[in-house]
């Protein structure tokens, strides 16, 4: 009998609306012809028309959808080729058999799932423009906003952020007339804050003087080499698509480097020997997939930029690289395409920055909860190709755990699952293919991730041990006991006596005086030695009664192990300092002083032997050495330490070349000591050398192979994970020979 129904089959990018109503995408998109069973037709068509008569299907939200309508396209829908189909309105007969119900579809949608993008070009009633909303509009109207939000990190990322530095411009460590140091801004608790013992902190860790200033040699920006290679096929092809693209100096520099020691010392000392020609931002997964398929035919280079945050060295261009280097910038795909409130998943796309995204969904009572380090400028699409992982991993999990579903652009076709199920059993996981990919085989255009609502209840804590060794057996009984808070984080005493230093000054007699008591109490009455101590912060989260459970639980197990609490103010402290500890490496270099961080992933009998690692005295160094450790992460089987190297580099020829050694020599112990390469950094090129040893012989020709099949011409030539065909120096012929 004839139904009508409208079939949503926009294009394979809305697969995850096709489960929800029992179609399966790729028969529509392959033939234009869906073949079920009477029963499943009947099952559909009540779905179908029950979507018909809601605003809200399954809780999906997109503000780029109007009210449903069905239209019906007298062509195959072609998403290049829209100016050309011309649309109206009709039913479509089912015709039914015994077994099979077939419906033939030229291809139908619902309007509800076009994108703004095609309504411009398609022809489409008038009352398709109407702004007219039902009854309760407003609730709807302001999250449409938030959906669609732009990105508090501008397109023209120099506008905002130091192009020369971490972070913001106007926040940075700076020295006061009165010889002490203050870090300006107003955008971090310690902003605005004069902290009076970091200078003598300088001096007597590292031997540095504010006295002697290091200056820095940068370029600038109009005196940034022109682009070095230009293909003009693929330059006209994407005039005609009308891409956003620039040339200029200062946007190819800014997406030609991350943030490793070594990159932040060129830009102060020199300039890199490549950077990319081109730098695009596309605003969809259809652009980027005309843009990968452009640049496979014209010969071109595609390196993927999402926040720039890198600390591997994999947004550094090949040097040798011959062909046109193109910096695919993914910052304007940066929008919450849908969330769903009954199955707690949103659809994201790829390029939308950290902070972004969570602040938007705390506007609408949600949270993804992945807190890396670098979560106000590193991107959703740089998370799942690293294999992040983020501060409050104990609760929400790392992006390994979040992750639902991935849409992936290769350069021989667009790599996502049939279904975003919880979890499947078809063979090898295609999504931990993605995850870890660095660049190398192609580009995340949209994420599906869990979401939670807020916690009601956001707390800070801290504990004091009496020695580094008593809390990490604490954190081992925590994680063994499954009970550590969202965030747990050990920092050794040298650590401990640098947080100390970043203290600002007391603001009255009352907090010095507490401040003198909670010292006497601790090294007085518990006989904690100031230079021996460590020190925990902790961050909990959850109902008001988990929250208060937790930290009794937790209070009680490091009392076990002699630790104490150190109050809700310097766990609060220690927590906020991650997000500025950052801008202290270019406050260093000011002042003759390099420093630097490296993490791994050991097992727990491993944590303590790795952490006395010393290496630096025995290289030439002769000014003071900071070499301290902290553990950040906790897990059944071991932990992440996180290592930091820092030293004055007054009359050292070449401190970079040391700090490599430094840290080579350590990465060969820890490997030795059945360490991981890398624990969510990630390999880029600075970690090439181990990745075999790391992962096996067999194991990288397997990576190859999957790299060879999805990119055959090596477009993204990025040459992370492994070195290029051509050698280390990045020479690559067109095909990849691998």
């Amino acid at each position: 009998a004839p139904v009508n129904m409208a079939l949503a089959c926009d294009s394979v990018r809305y697969y995850s609306l096709m489960p929800y109503y029992g179609i399966n995408v790729w028969s529509i998109l392959k033939h234009d012809t869906l073949v079920m069973t009477v029963d499943a037709a009947k099952k559909v068509q009540a779905r179908l028309l029950h979507h018909l008569s809601r605003r809200d299907p399954a809780g999906l939200r997109n503000p780029d959808w109007d009210e449903p309508q069905a239209t019906h396209f007298t062509g195959h829908y072609q998403p290049d080729r829209t100016q050309s189909i011309n649309c109206h309105t009709q039913s479509i007969n089912c015709h039914t058999q015994s077994i099979n119900c077939q419906l033939k579809v030229s291809i139908v949608i619902i309007k509800s799932l076009i994108f703004t993008k095609f309504k411009a070009t398609l022809s489409m009633p008038d009352d398709s423009k109407s702004d007219e909303k039902p009854s309760g509009s407003d609730k709807e109207t302001a999250k449409d906003s938030v959906f669609k939000r732009p990105s508090v990190i501008p397109k023209h990322r120099q506008d905002l952020l130091k192009w020369n530095g971490w972070g913001y411009q106007d926040s940075q460590f700076a020295v006061t007339n009165q010889r002490t140091l203050t870090f300006t801004g107003q955008r971090y608790q310690l902003s605005g804050s004069e902290m009076p013992a970091l200078v003598e902190w300088m001096e007597k860790a590292l031997g540095a003087s504010i006295d002697q200033r290091s200056p820095a040699k940068f370029t600038r920006p109009e005196n940034i080499p022109p682009p070095v290679q230009v293909n003009a096929d693929f330059m006209s092809a994407i005039r005609q698509l009308g891409l956003s693209h620039s040339d200029a100096g200062p946007d190819r520099l800014f997406r030609g480097h991350g943030h490793t020691l070594e990159e932040m010392f060129t830009l102060r000392e020199g300039m890199f020997p490549r950077l990319p020609d081109l730098v695009v931002w596309p605003t969809s997964h259809r652009e980027v997939v005309e843009l990968v398929n452009l640049a496979n035919r014209c010969g071109v280079v595609l390196i993927p930029f999402g926040g720039g945050t890198s600390v591997t060295g994999a947004l550094l261009c090949p040097p040798g690289e011959r062909r046109m280097i193109v910096s695919l910038d993914t910052s304007q795909m940066n929008r919450i395409l849908w969330l769903d409130e009954r199955n707690l998943i949103g659809r994201f796309e790829a390029g939308i920055i950290g902070q972004d995204l969570e602040a938007r969904l705390a506007e609408l009572g949600y949270c993804i909860g992945h807190e890396p380090d670098s979560l106000e400028f590193s991107s959703l699409g740089g998370w799942v190709a690293t294999r992040a992982s983020g501060m409050k991993k104990n609760v929400y999990g790392n992006i390994e755990d979040l992750l639902v579903h991935v849409t992936f652009v290769t350069p021989t076709g667009v790599i996502e699952k049939s279904c975003a199920a919880p979890r499947v059993s078809v063979g090898p996981d295609v999504h931990h293919l993605i995850m870890g990919s660095e660049g190398s085989l192609g580009v995340v255009t949209e994420v599906t991730l869990k979401i939670r609502p807020l916690p009601q209840t956001r707390r800070y804590g801290s504990l004091v041990f009496a020695d580094f060794a008593s809390g990490v057996r604490c954190l081992r009984e925590l994680a063994l006991r499954r009970c550590a808070p969202a965030s747990v984080r050990l920092m050794d005493n040298e650590q401990f006596q640098f947080g100390h230093a970043l203290r600002p000054a007391a603001s009255g007699w009352t907090t010095a005086f507490v401040d003198a008591v909670k010292r006497f109490y601790v090294t007085r009455v518990r006989g904690f030695k100031p230079d021996e101590l460590a020190v925990a912060t902790l961050l909990y989260e959850g109902t008001p009664e988990e929250v208060a459970q937790q930290e009794a639980l937790v209070n009680s197990i490091a009392a076990n192990h002699g630790g104490i609490s150190g109050g809700e103010e310097n766990g609060r402290r220690g927590y906020m300092l991650t997000f500025v500890i950052a801008y202290l490496r270019d406050l260093g270099l000011d002042y003759y002083c390099v420093g630097e961080s490296f993490e791994t992933s050991v097992p727990w009998d491993r944590v303590l032997d790795l952490c006395r690692n010393e290496e630096c005295r025995s290289r030439g160094v002769t000014q003071p050495v900071l070499s301290t450790c902290r553990v950040t992460q906790t897990y059944d089987a071991g932990a992440c330490v996180y290592f930091y190297f820092a030293y004055n580099y007054r009359g050292l020829p070449d401190p970079v070349h040391l700090y490599e050694e430094v840290e080579n020599a350590a990465r060969d112990e820890i490997l030795a000591n059945g360490g991981s390469l890398s624990h969510h950094h990630g390999v880029g090129k600075i970690r090439q050398r181990w990745y075999s040893r790391s992962v096996s012989e067999p194991a990288v020709a397997a990576v190859r192979a999957v790299k060879s099949r999805l990119d055959p011409n090596n477009v993204f030539a990025c040459a992370n994970l492994f070195e290029p065909a051509g050698g280390p120096d990045g020479q690559t012929e067109q095909k990849a020979k691998l």
